[in-house]
């Protein structure tokens, strides 16, 4: 039976966001949910997918990926052909940030979002959405104050927090060991209107009801509050 005794079953763990660890970068934030710890850069581009730039509109993607260190054993590289996981997480993430901006703004430029996994302590995916809306929210400002849009194309703010069910008990934010025994793992996508984008969720070793699905999206909903609280600060301060 596993009990959390180092934070409530409501509460995220620390999350820090910190500006331009990749200098080279168009913008860059290194985002950290815990231990977890993730970069998000963003590269510019001018190729745009043919489909896009038919309606004049820009386009945004996103690739994720593990560094062989950043778990307790050595992850192998992504070759020539990225692994299933990474694939599903890069749509994730794509599919996710794409949906905070409006493209027509954007006409002309692709803007790529890589999510690199220093450490994977848990909710990684996650990390990686909330950390890549403030990567992309500097690039968008970037592009403004260098006359490339005369419009911002940010629709509202967004950020993502992992739940689950884990010794019968509903919890935010699952570090490694948690998300590892949970009997039920979901992925929360929330903009800060309280609306959601994509909610992920799978029974891993059990089921959940309906009072405790109700529960996990309170949870979320209110952990969330606190993560676009740490990026208002965070935008405040750059």
């Amino acid at each position: 039976m596993y009990t959390r005794t180092n934070r409530l079953n409501k509460d995220t763990r620390l999350i820090t966001f910190n500006k331009d660890p990749m200098p080279n970068a168009y913008s860059s934030v290194e985002v950290k949910f815990g231990r977890t710890v993730v970069y998000c850069t963003v590269s510019l581009s001018s190729d745009v997918p043919e489909f896009a730039s038919k309606v004049n509109k820009g386009w945004l993607s996103a690739e994720y990926s593990m560094l062989p260190a950043s778990t307790g054993s050595r992850k192998k590289r992504d070759g020539i052909k990225q692994d299933g996981r990474g694939v599903e997480i890069s749509r994730l993430i794509g599919r996710s940030l794409r949906a905070s901006v409006d493209l027509y703004k954007m006409n002309g430029y692709s803007i790529i979002i890589d999510c690199d996994v220093i450490v994977a302590d848990g909710g990684t995916r996650t990390a990686a959405i909330s950390g890549g809306f403030c990567a992309l929210k500097l690039a968008v400002n970037r592009m403004i104050k260098e006359g490339l849009i005369s419009e911002n194309p940010i629709l509202f703010s967004l950020a993502s927090i992992s739940a689950g069910k884990v010794s019968s008990e509903i919890m935010v934010d699952l570090d490694y060991i948690e998300d590892s025994s949970a009997e039920v793992d979901f992925n929360i996508v929330m903009n800060d209107r309280s609306e959601y984008i994509e909610i992920q969720g799978s029974a891993e070793k059990g089921i959940m009801k309906r009072d405790e699905f109700n529960a996990l999206l309170d949870y979320s909903e209110n952990a969330l509050k606190t993560i676009f609280k740490f990026q208002n600060d965070f935008f405040a301060s750059v």
